[in-house]
């Protein structure tokens, strides 16, 4: 019940800043756009704002994951929740480095191969992760995961649509697609602080 209180405050809070940022590109005439472009030299405050703040997220699984994985494996080697947290940061830490080096953009314009391509080859490593770990998964808070994962896949359907216009598209890709991290980001950190909750408990008695 705790961690389902977390996802609902730091969404809130999230909602709040998207609604923040938002209005103050409007009112200063600016794209909501440009809120979501990829890190360059900004020519205005909050540029990219969006962009920056996704890519951080994305970091939290990766770091939060592999960091436990180092403490369970020196503490518990035998612990069976280490693979899933070990193959939760590879997994994660796959993601964080197509979205900093943007490896879908280059293999798009050197080798042809369309986004679409890279998303399901991402959606076959995820399946197979699912399938190897369900039942570990079911233990855990898994409802912040599938809603990451629904938030993320709409954001890819937009994109794909290709929808006429600025603001509207942009936000119908970017705000659930800032979302999606922030559940999923949230999801791994509760995992870890399980996985310290159950070794601490086994411990004491």
């Amino acid at each position: 019940m705790k961690n389902y209180r977390s996802f609902f405050w730091l969404n809130s809070l999230f909602l709040l800043l998207v609604l923040a940022l938002t209005g103050y590109e409007k009112l200063f005439g600016h794209s909501v756009s440009s809120l979501f472009l990829p890190p360059l030299t900004l020519p205005y405050p909050f540029m990219g704002s969006f962009t920056h703040i996704f890519q951080l997220l994305c970091t939290i699984p990766v770091s939060v994951c592999a960091f436990t994985f180092s403490l369970l494996i020196s503490i518990k080697p035998r612990n069976t929740a280490n693979l899933f947290i070990l193959y939760s940061a590879v997994l994660t830490g796959g993601f964080l480095a197509n979205e900093i080096f943007r490896i879908h953009i280059y293999l798009l314009m050197f080798a042809s191969v369309a986004k679409l391509e890279t998303v399901l080859v991402y959606a076959v490593v995820f399946l197979i992760y699912g399938l190897a770990f369900w039942r570990k998964i079911k233990s855990t808070p898994y409802v912040l995961l599938l809603s990451g994962i629904a938030l993320l896949l709409f954001a890819i359907a937009v994109d794909s649509l290709h929808l006429r216009g600025d603001d509207i598209p942009s936000l119908l890709e970017g705000v659930p697609k800032l979302f999606s991290q922030l559940n999923i980001a949230l999801y791994y950190w509760f995992v870890c602080q399980q996985e310290f909750q159950l070794l601490f408990n086994s411990d004491a008695k």
